[in-house]
């Protein structure tokens, strides 16, 4: 939006400056030989927000393919997402991986 003011001889134009979205990050659960898979399952619930069909979904594939993405948020969401799912993990004695990198 451009507004123009005239005042005396010179003329004042105000632009709005370009506000550009935050970058988003995608937190991933990684495999391993170790956490059961009802452990990440019930991870994908308490911090996700996954119905149950959902988080098994994610689960197979974190099973299948060596990862599976939880969801896609703001650096902080994402960061503070992966600590708590760290943290519960050590706390359950597991050796669960939960990473975040920038959405392409």
């Amino acid at each position: 939006m451009t507004t123009t003011q005239k005042q005396g001889s010179s003329v004042l134009e105000a632009t709005r400056a370009g506000v550009r979205r935050p970058p988003l990050y995608k937190v991933l659960l990684l495999n391993d030989d170790f956490t059961p898979m009802d452990f990440v399952v019930t991870v994908l619930q308490k911090y996700f927000g996954m119905n149950q069909a959902r988080a098994t979904q994610v689960m197979l594939q974190v099973h299948r393919e060596g990862m599976g993405m939880c969801g896609v948020f703001t650096k902080d969401v994402a960061s503070t997402k992966v600590e708590q799912v760290v943290s519960y993990a050590r706390q359950h004695q597991h050796p669960l991986a939960c990473v975040m990198e920038e959405n392409e």
